[in-house]
């Protein structure tokens, strides 16, 4: 069955005295694309969470976020960098000899340059909050497969439904098809004699010619390729592998072959199904957007 790309995953975990959150945000996207946000002491871990997600999801944006909160009785501590101040202080101290500026370069302007004071709400060298974000992370991505999968179902269901609304449609644009080669024939005879009278200079040679322009309007071919695209399009939709770029290939096939009844057949009551087909195949192509 197939799956969407829209679903939502979060785990989480006492650690210490507070608690560490991971969460997976997923929507459509054309290829898969995975932005991790962590905290500093996990960020040499980042690869294999993505291969994590990876190996469950094929496309989608999906936003990766693990958090780390602590107690309200813990204290954190707080780290200066003291090297990093030294080099913004020299750095601070060539760009005012050089511009001429005026001004003092204080303590209150070097605290406040990035990184050089950081405050940890939890230690940042114990092996036990990594393991514990991968086992949250596995939990996480179980999740969220599970909500892309029921979702996934749920979207099979109504575009299968749709897909044969329009066969309802299909069967009786089928079922006048029989009547337009008369028809045109017919119409196109009245339109020459209205022109020309009784006088017609080579009668055999003008209703061959009609004849040849009737069966122009012929669309049972289009019909038989356009009934043959539903099968494949109701067969992919119960596929377990990615087929999202598949349904998008033959949704704009049945749609090329419905616009091509529509033109050829020049009939009122087929135009009117061209009209409904069409609002379900906007309507299946907006789910099949989402369609992993």
């Amino acid at each position: 069955m197939i799956r969407s790309m829209t679903g939502f995953g979060r785990r989480q975990a006492p650690w210490l005295d507070g608690s560490v959150t991971v969460e997976l945000r997923s929507v459509n996207h054309r290829f898969l694309e995975i932005a991790c946000r962590l905290p500093r002491q996990l960020n040499h871990l980042e690869d294999s969470f993505k291969k994590a997600i990876q190996r469950c999801c094929s496309r989608g944006r999906i936003d990766f976020t693990v958090t780390v909160q602590a107690g309200k009785g813990r204290v954190g501590s707080v780290n200066l960098d003291q090297p990093l101040a030294k080099q913004y202080h020299q750095a601070l101290r060539t760009l005012k000899n050089s511009l001429k500026l005026s001004g003092s370069i204080d303590l209150a302007l070097i605290a406040g340059l990035r990184d050089v004071l950081s405050v940890a709400d939890q230690p940042t060298d114990d092996p036990k909050l990594a393991k514990i974000v991968q086992q949250l992370t596995t939990q996480a991505v179980t999740d969220l497969e599970g909500m892309r999968s029921r979702e996934g179902k749920a979207m099979a269901e109504d575009m299968s439904a749709r897909i044969q609304t329009i066969r309802g449609h299909q069967t009786l644009v089928a079922a006048r098809t029989p009547l337009l080669a008369q028809q045109n024939f017919d119409r196109m005879k009245i339109r020459v004699e209205k022109l020309m009278g009784q006088e017609v200079p080579d009668l055999p040679r003008l209703y061959q010619e009609l004849a040849v322009y009737a069966d122009r309007g012929d669309i049972t071919e289009e019909i038989v390729r356009l009934d043959s695209h539903m099968i494949q399009f109701e067969q992919t939709l119960n596929r377990a592998d990615p087929v999202g770029k598949t349904l998008d290939f033959l949704l704009q096939e049945i749609g090329r072959e419905v616009n091509t009844i529509g033109s050829k057949a020049n009939d009122a009551e087929i135009a009117g199904h061209v009209v409904q087909i069409k609002a379900e195949l906007e309507r299946i192509r907006e789910q099949v957007q989402n369609v992993e």
